[in-house]
């Protein structure tokens, strides 16, 4: 189960895109990185951010702690900035934050080298879940402590966004994978492969599906009932672990054209 925390304060927004997360403040004393079910693709955006980050959790990935962040009707109306103040009137109840990694830098490949099955672990699981935002222009990799941290799942699973049937989208290899930033370093993507397929098993998508708030679920311009959602999620994740060598052989190619 993930913490809930109640936002008490907007410290300053991170303009990054179109979807203006910020450093805000909580009831526990931390600060986080609060993503707003109000801006850019909505609760969509969150649904693959929480989705992501915990299979990265679990399969061994250092990833900052996710907390579900309350926010209430009066917050924000003091805030000047009308854009902001208008984002955060979308955005009451229930939105996603993770923990503020103080004095993190950003993930260089030019400079940084991390070991060849990390970053096979990596592609893999991006593939897996149809991460389109992991490139050089934009690694969502941090340094922190001397360890890789990995931030920002919100760009995975956009089947849901384009319309694709789950059956059809879980059986699509993964074309993306050829600007993976990590991919020139994946060199035992086959070994990752046998080891992922262990760990995510159905018990284990459902579980990490059955943390995504009934209210991220619920669209006016969809029909499909909450339960018909989250089975629409671990059907989708299922099969495409149980056919994981179509996104394998992809990134295979991909690497292949590398050299």
């Amino acid at each position: 189960m993930l913490r809930t925390v109640q936002v008490t304060r907007y410290v300053t927004p991170l303009r990054e895109g179109g979807s203006l997360p910020a450093i805000a403040g909580a009831d526990d004393g931390f600060l986080y990185v609060l993503k707003f079910r109000g801006a850019g693709q909505g609760p969509k955006a969150l649904i693959a951010d929480l989705i992501g980050a915990e299979l990265a959790r679990l399969a061994g990935f250092k990833v900052p702690e996710l907390v579900f962040a309350e926010l209430d009707e009066a917050f924000g109306r003091t805030e000047p900035d009308e854009e902001i103040q208008d984002l955060l009137k979308a955005s009451q109840g229930v939105n996603l934050a993770l923990h503020y990694l103080s004095g993190a830098i950003t993930f260089d490949p030019a400079v940084m080298k991390i070991s060849s099955l990390l970053a096979s672990g990596i592609v893999w699981l991006d593939a897996f879940i149809t991460n389109v935002d992991r490139t050089v222009r934009n690694t969502n990799m941090l340094i922190w402590n001397k360890d890789l941290w990995l931030i920002d799942f919100g760009a995975s699973l956009y089947f849901h966004h384009a319309g694709m049937e789950w059956e059809e989208a879980s059986l699509k290899p993964f074309a993306a994978i050829k600007d993976h930033v990590l991919l020139p370093q994946a060199t035992m993507l086959q070994e990752v492969d046998a080891e992922m397929k262990t760990i995510f098993t159905p018990e284990v998508i459902h579980q990490v599906i059955s943390l995504i708030p009934e209210s991220w679920l619920l669209t006016e311009s969809d029909s499909n009932s909450p339960e018909e959602k989250r089975a629409m999620y671990r059907q989708f994740l299922t099969n495409r672990c149980a056919h994981s060598s179509i996104f394998l052989n992809e990134a295979l190619h991909a690497k292949q054209t590398l050299i």
